[in-house]
């Protein structure tokens, strides 16, 4: 399996060269999780997998409850479908509480500041619903609550990880809170080992080719938990080894059948790029430092024939956008009209006037 292989099945596999859904409901479904802490890129990212959709269609999906951001995996925000959340944070939340315990002691929160935030909250939403971190900081401050040294973010988090809260409806870039059992109530409950199996499938079916590694990355889990969660759903995929790596995947068009030589403006932190820990397939190390800054920024990418091939970027003024392209090497620039033809999905996506450059 060579890394054009990797790189093109993956493109398939993640709903980018060919899209099977029209929902965002069902994508997400699909996909498990989708980073997501650049809202308006992030919205593009399930844009730009589901057929037809564009920036309202996203918006009226979320406004819907048919896809919620919170924490979720990592301590960073996802896109999640309501159906999966409780699972998942039965996995992971109290990884992410672990993980930002020593912040937390340092801002002098503990589980006691946590239950009385928790309870302003959720009282505050119950009687007005959707509300702005503003609003909710508002709230917090009107109680004599401590909101400086970032502990705002601590105690929204928290409040996710307790499930008090999650995304409400889209405030167009910004995001309001709503209670969580509004927007996400339980229907039925899985065991550890039948939420670690359905995580390691939802993974490998929708971004395979991908190593251990790499869902041990992905999802957060402990190496353990993460050996023990492909050794139960292994059965269900087949296996290729490349150089000392082994990529498992499920067995459907070989790569080599699914070639395409289309050109893709995919968003920042976007799965194709931040779900690997090693994504050598299609950003070579070279290049690396041009996608992803030192502290850990993704940037917009553009891709062609399965490989990063530059960066890409739009500055809005006032109903109009200015697009524009960074290619790493000037051989790896397409014709000005297969540009154009690479950005048209997310013109008709934002329906905005635009202007390439």
């Amino acid at each position: 399996m060579t890394s054009e292989d990797i790189s093109l099945l993956r493109l398939k596999n993640q709903q980018v060269t060919e899209p099977m859904f029209k929902t965002a409901g069902e994508l997400l479904r699909w996909m498990g999780a989708m980073q997501a802490q650049d809202f308006s890129m992030a919205k593009w990212a399930v844009g730009l997998r589901v057929q037809g959709s564009t920036e309202k269609s996203i918006d009226d999906a979320i406004n819907r409850g048919e896809i919620i951001r919170t924490h979720a995996l990592r301590p960073t925000w996802h896109f999640v479908s309501p159906l999966d959340i409780h699972w998942m944070l039965d996995l992971s939340a109290h990884r992410i509480k672990a993980a930002m315990r020593t912040m937390d002691k340092r801002c002098r929160l503990d589980d006691a500041f946590f239950r009385k935030t928790n309870d302003i909250i959720a009282k505050a939403l119950s009687q007005h619903h959707d509300l702005s971190r503003e609003a909710i900081i508002a709230q917090l401050v009107a109680h004599n609550i401590p909101t400086s040294e970032n502990r705002v973010s601590h105690i929204l988090v928290r409040a996710e990880m307790d499930r008090i809260i999650c995304s409400g409806s889209s405030q167009g870039n910004k995001q309001s809170y709503a209670l969580f059992p509004e927007r996400a109530p339980l229907t039925s409950a899985l065991n550890r080992d039948e939420a670690l199996a359905k995580l390691a499938f939802t993974y490998f079916n929708s971004h395979g080719p991908a190593t251990l590694q790499d869902f041990n990355w992905w999802s957060g889990l402990t190496a353990g938990e993460a050996k023990h969660a492909l050794q139960m759903v292994k059965h269900l995929f087949v296996s290729e080894t490349s150089g000392d790596k082994t990529y498992w995947f499920t067995d459907g068009i070989a790569p080599k059948q699914n070639h395409d030589n289309r050109t893709f403006m995919l968003p920042a932190y976007d799965e194709y790029i931040i779900s690997y820990r090693d994504r050598t397939a299609a950003l070579i190390s070279e290049n690396h430092s041009k996608a992803v800054s030192n502290n850990g920024v993704f940037k917009p990418v553009i891709v062609t024939y399965g490989k990063v091939t530059g960066t890409w970027r739009r500055t809005s003024k006032n109903k109009s956008t200015l697009l524009e392209t960074d290619f790493f090497l000037p051989q790896t620039q397409p014709e000005p009209k297969m540009i154009a033809d690479a950005f048209q999905p997310f013109i008709h996506f934002t329906g905005r006037e635009s202007r390439i450059v």
